[in-house]
């Protein structure tokens, strides 16, 4: 079946699924394959709990006449993903970065809602399947949406371009991220940089964050630059308070505010900015976007503060790499006394994964603190006279036996070193 004719069947039903267990009546579901599943397997499945159609692309897959036999389930679903983006004239926002591309999709998503219907990535369905997804879940009514990307590897970004075909793109920031994909810090720039490549071919809008410099030379040749940071900027401002939570002042001409907001750690103050940089680009008031970003709590395991017993946690546990690891313990070492860390091991760091474990017990060594808790056997070697565990439920069992008592405690790892799993100890 050619795309155009999927698509006609996606205007009758336009409600895709990929997962037999959230079927619901209606819903197209399209068999993709992957590693250990094979979605042809469950299409007469899909059909029995209610699905209009199945997409399928083995013809043994099911003899029922609503199920599609296309060449390949992956490419039919980016397709018609595709066809269904270039039925809309709205702003379409791409977002990539190595830290910080959820929340601030999140913050600028919010600071959107205020004035405009919006359509935004849910969660971080930010992949090969996510991104179609998520432009397939834009309706007639849309007025903005926002496509989060993410990529371990160069070509990634260029194909969701391609698919999504972003009017505007931010690029968060480029750090030591999926290393093991993209090769080196170079790799990542070039990786995540395929977004302003698709700008500056499309004459497209940048949000860029004026602080770093290597967004400079990347964004070179993109005609429209929106700017934020702390000087030389269309927006600027400055983070401030000396609590856990980010306060962010705004001074740039014509706005003078403070946002009190719930995110923790003075390194959501670009994504703060951005969010307020965009809010106002898009014709939003003071009142509007402050409304927005005060409201926004952090959720998923982000940034947030949690309240247990007698002790306040920071659970910054959802991904870390070198760049977000050293920037969450350097703000929270400001913090009072007694301070603990609780660190699982980063993921995807290919073969600088020693040196920079290594490094990063090198680095929180500089600070004294009450206790420091190492998880993942990437740390073994290094742990010294830290308290090191294999992994996060044996590091539970230790907290558990040893609770902290009024103290203030940096919980941070890759989603694979699972450390949400120690606070059970703590309830």
């Amino acid at each position: 079946m050619e795309t155009a004719q999927l698509y006609e069947l996606y205007l009758s039903y336009p409600s895709v699924q990929t997962d037999t267990r959230k079927i619901a009546k209606g819903d197209i579901f399209f068999a993709l394959k992957g590693p250990n599943f094979n979605g042809n397997h469950f299409v007469q499945q899909a059909l029995d709990a209610g699905a209009s159609y199945a997409v399928a692309d083995e013809a043994d897959a099911s003899g029922d006449e609503r199920c599609i036999l296309v060449p390949d389930v992956l490419q039919a679903l980016q397709d018609l993903a595709h066809y269904h983006r270039q039925q809309f004239s709205i702003p379409f926002i791409g977002i990539t970065g190595s830290n910080g591309k959820t929340t601030s999709k999140e913050l600028l998503t919010a600071v959107l809602r205020q004035q405009y219907k919006v359509y935004a990535t849910q969660g971080n369905l930010n992949n090969h399947i996510g991104v179609p997804l998520t432009i397939l879940s834009v309706k007639k009514d849309a007025d903005i949406a926002v496509i989060e990307m993410g990529a371990n590897h160069i070509g990634e970004i260029a194909a969701y371009c391609r698919i999504a075909l972003p009017t505007h793109g931010i690029i968060t920031n480029c750090g030591k991220a999926h290393l093991e994909g993209f090769g080196s810090i170079e790799g990542v720039r070039k990786g995540k940089g395929e977004l302003y490549d698709h700008i500056r071919a499309t004459q497209g809008v940048i949000f860029r964050n004026a602080d770093l410099d290597y967004l400079e030379e990347m964004a070179r040749g993109i005609h429209t630059q929106i700017t934020y940071g702390t000087t030389d900027a269309v927006y600027t401002g400055q983070a401030s308070g000396d609590g856990l939570l980010l306060n962010v002042g705004i001074s740039t001409e014509g706005y003078e505010t403070t946002l009190y907001t719930q995110l923790v750690g003075s390194y959501n103050f670009p994504n703060v900015l951005l969010a307020f940089a965009v809010g106002a680009h898009f014709g939003l008031d003071i009142r509007q976007i402050k409304t927005a970003v005060e409201s926004y709590a952090p959720d998923n395991s982000r940034s947030q503060l949690l309240h247990k017993g007698n002790n306040y946690i920071i659970l910054d546990a959802y991904n870390a790499n070198p760049t977000s690891m050293r920037a969450a313990i350097a703000n929270f070492a400001r913090t009072e006394h007694p301070r603990m860390l609780w660190l699982g091991a980063m993921k995807e760091m290919g073969p600088e994964e020693a040196k920079e474990h290594e490094d990063l017990v090198t680095y929180i060594s500089q600070w004294d603190w009450e206790e420091v808790i190492l998880v993942g056997t990437e740390f073994r070697p290094f742990h010294g006279n830290y308290q090191w565990f294999a992994t996060a439920e044996e590091a539970t069992v230790y907290v558990a036996a040893h609770k902290p008592e009024k103290a203030q405690i940096l919980v941070k790892g890759s989603r694979g070193s699972k450390m949400e799993t120690l606070l059970a100890a703590l309830n």
